[in-house]
Formats: structure tokens, C-alpha cells, sequence
């Protein structure tokens, strides 16, 4: 039994250690906002938060991560996070929609590291998001926008 904290809660999971923290996420918790994309962490369509910094849950297996405080997108509750999903909704940013969970997990680690990241500083931390769609312009303003509100 892996004792996991998810979104300010406790869960126990019966899982090997090596099981990666996407599939708890999705499959023992229900949380299906951090999506499945390549399995192999270069599209960041399961980008959470661990102890605050982005990390692709496709690629965490459960033993590297006990004690860790986790966040989903469903526990993205912060002031950061907050204005980043008024942006986005704001901004129009999501086309499919698929990958924008991930996209705001990883600008909310950004803005939490540096509240007011140069233009530079954006691109190259959201460029390891991948948006098939190709609204990385919309993405970008709302990021844009959410500094200019917090």
C-alpha cells in the first residue's frame, strides 16, 4: 500500500512502485484532467506538480515521489493558478482543448518560480509543451495576461 497526496488529500493505492503516477491519477483517483499523450514525457500533456515543480506524470513511477505533495489541474487552486484559467478562458486558448491542462500546469510552475518571467523565459519553459492545434500564440498572452493580473 503507497500512500500518496494528491491535491491536498491523502490516498492509499495498492499499485507497484514502479507504476507511473499518471495511471493512479487517472485510473485509481478519477482525476481526468492530466491527459495521456506520448508516454514517453515530450508532449507535457501530463504535466503535474510535484512539491510545485512541473513533472510529467507519465514518466514518475510512484516509488520517486512518496511523501511528495502532488497537484492536478483539478487541485490548481493558487492565486497563479487562478488567474492563468481566467486567462485562458479570457484569451480563447483552447482549441481541442487536449493538451491545455498540461500547458497551464506548466506556466503555473513558471509563474511560481519567477512571477514576472521575460518574454525569453515563457517560450522556452512552455516550449516543451506540445499543442497540436498550434494555439501557442494564445497561449502566450494568456500567460501574458495572468502576470499582468497577479
Amino acid at each position: 500500500m503507497i500512500v500518496l497526496n494528491v491535491n491536498g488529500k491523502p490516498h492509499q493505492i495498492e499499485a507497484e512502485p514502479e507504476t507511473p503516477l499518471l495511471w493512479i491519477i487517472r485510473e485509481n483517483l478519477g482525476l481526468s484532467g492530466t491527459k495521456y499523450g506520448c508516454g514517453l514525457g515530450l508532449c507535457g500533456a501530463c504535466t503535474v506538480h510535484i512539491n510545485g515543480i512541473a513533472a510529467r506524470a507519465c514518466q514518475t513511477p510512484l516509488r520517486t515521489i512518496l511523501g511528495a505533495e502532488i497537484t492536478t489541474i483539478e487541485g490548481l487552486t493558487s492565486p497563479i493558478g487562478q488567474a492563468l484559467k481566467k486567462a485562458w478562458v479570457q484569451g480563447d486558448v483552447p482549441q481541442c482543448g487536449f493538451c491545455q491542462p498540461g500547458q497551464i500546469m506548466a506556466a503555473s510552475a513558471l509563474l511560481a518560480a519567477n512571477p514576472d518571467p521575460g518574454d525569453a523565459e515563457i517560450i522556452q519553459t512552455m516550449s516543451g509543451n506540445i499543442c497540436r492545434c498550434g494555439t501557442y500564440n494564445r497561449i502566450f498572452n494568456a500567460i501574458k495576461t495572468a502576470i499582468s493580473t497577479t
